[in-house]
């Protein structure tokens, strides 16, 4: 899959795209995540991408025309099937969401700034709006970023365990159970016996019962 990123700060996310999973994804060639500075795209000397808001509002807005101009030029290269605005006001990203979108082939991710964009952008342009939680960033660089791993990294073939992924916290709506390693015991501290029982059919039920437990104590909301 392909990922063009459109950001004023393309340095602010940079080195957290050549890391990790994203940098493991990119060089399995699984994944590409490409970042646009929007100010290449200014028609202004000072290469300006924001104004005054018409209706004497406080802040400043991004600029129609760079946007246009910058999702224009990717658009002519490939077709994508969604174009992102990272918005405090859009829907909830969750695990369903990033699930959903790491099944397409080319998004566009635009990072808000500012007090947000033209209006004009998100009637004609965006095809979805996400938010990573209630409440406001500098900008969307961080939110693009946190969207860009939670996609990539279940994209087949980007973990080499991908039982790990289907089995990570909010796949099946509930919290994963607590998990434990070696040593058995440590300060007094013990694993659960079920756990090193060897029963296979008794620990599931153990997960099970875990999980539902840690869901209904730390998130009630998602069993409803």
């Amino acid at each position: 899959m392909r990922i063009d990123i459109i950001t004023v700060l393309p340095a602010m996310i940079e080195g957290f795209c050549n890391e990790s999973i994203l940098a493991r994804a990119q060089k399995k060639g699984l994944a590409e995540i490409h970042l646009h500075n929007l100010r290449d795209y200014s028609a202004d000397k000072w290469k300006r991408v924001d104004d005054y808001p018409y209706g004497g509002f406080a802040g400043m807005v991004m600029q129609c025309e760079p946007i246009d101009r910058c999702i224009s030029a990717l658009k002519a290269e490939r077709d994508y099937d969604e174009v992102i605005f990272t918005s405090p006001d859009g829907e909830q990203f969750n695990q369903h969401v990033a699930n959903d979108l790491s099944m397409k082939q080319n998004l566009i991710i635009l990072c808000g700034h500012y007090k947000g964009i033209d209006h004009r952008i998100r009637e004609h342009l965006i095809t979805r709006e996400i938010s990573i939680g209630d409440y406001v960033l500098t900008g969307g660089e961080l939110a693009a970023a946190v969207m860009a791993d939670a996609i990539v990294r279940i994209v087949p073939g980007v973990i080499s365990d991908e039982q790990s992924a289907l089995s990570d916290c909010f796949q099946d709506d509930m919290l994963s159970a607590p998990i434990y390693t070696r040593p058995a015991e440590y300060k007094g501290w013990k694993v659960p016996d079920i756990l090193l029982s060897g029963n296979e059919a008794k620990i599931k039920d153990w997960e099970m019962e875990q999980s539902y437990e840690r869901t209904k104590r730390l998130r009630p909301d998602l069993l409803k």
